[in-house]
């Protein structure tokens, strides 16, 4: 067993959250679980798994992590972030043992994480979205940077190390559900485009591969033409990139992805710049 507390993120997570529960077996001495008002079964399902249960209301996914390392009274070593749609393999609990062993009097704080994406059942092998993040941390040197989109874990000091083995990311409960977070994600992609646009937010330093995406993200990809940048994503990667190779899936995943959410994103800032109408609330992901 690691001394590693793993803190889960749940609202109405029934479906997902045994497995990834169950991938925490053996690996984490303690699972604390912070639920956003479930009105289904996820907080008994956390119980009866020996989960510790939190509530907190949610405003962004960093201030809801960010409470929970306040308010959990972390005492292990080490500290996770998770997903409820995320599992770990009994490969990657073996790797990041071993890596939590080997740094843990060094200055090596976090390790990072690369994910296998599932969309609809099937694993997505082809210019897939690179999710990778840090993932693991010592307690107390690690929090989230307050954005309300593509938010990363920073470390106070130290540097972090890569683990070779990936996570599962099954991003997908049916249709419906996904176009609700397609939704859900725009209006906070939004908010975070305009706080950077009107000088807002604070650049904080990332590591390399983080930085340049970010850079991709504001530095070229919105400086493109509106509306036709989103299809220029689209055909790069699902043409360019290969995603056609992973069939029906491949499709649907980078058409949702890559067209409908960038153009749903391009729309609401139009109609911000055009209307001048007011942010969307965003708060928890309505079920």
């Amino acid at each position: 067993m690691a001394d590693i507390t793993a803190i889960v993120l749940t609202k109405n997570e029934e479906k997902n959250l045994p497995d990834c529960l169950k991938s925490l077996e053996g690996f984490a001495a303690r699972v604390v679980v912070v639920d956003s008002g479930s009105t289904d079964a996820t907080c008994d399902i956390a119980r009866a798994d020996g989960a510790e249960v939190l509530a907190h209301p949610f405003e962004n996914y960093a201030r809801q992590f960010n409470w929970a390392l306040d308010h959990a009274g972390i005492a292990t070593k080490w500290t996770m972030r998770l997903d409820a749609d995320e599992r770990l393999t009994p490969a990657l609990c073996r790797e990041l043992e071993a890596l939590m062993s080997a740094h843990d009097a060094d200055d090596v704080n976090g390790i990072v994480l690369e994910a296998w994406l599932y969309f609809m059942g099937r694993r997505l092998a082809h210019a897939r979205n690179m999710k990778r993040k840090l993932m693991v941390f010592k307690t107390g040197v690690g929090r989230i940077e307050d954005r309300n989109m593509d938010e990363h874990t920073l470390l106070s000091r130290g540097r972090s190390v890569d683990a070779r083995e990936k996570f599962l990311h099954y991003d997908y409960k049916d249709m419906s559900h996904y176009i609700s977070k397609l939704n859900w994600y725009a209006g906070r992609e939004v908010r975070d485009y305009f706080d950077y646009v009107e000088g807002r937010s604070r650049e904080v330093a990332l590591d390399s591969l983080n930085q340049s995406t970010r850079n991709k993200k504001f530095g070229f990809y919105y400086r493109m033409p509106m509306f036709f940048r989103c299809w220029l994503m689209f055909v790069y990667s699902y043409v360019f990139r290969g995603g056609f190779l992973d069939g029906k899936e491949g499709f649907l995943y980078h058409y949702m992805y890559h067209r409908f959410y960038r153009t749903l994103v391009d729309a609401k800032i139009y109609e911000h710049n055009k209307r001048g109408t007011p942010y969307e609330e965003l708060g928890a992901l309505k079920e």
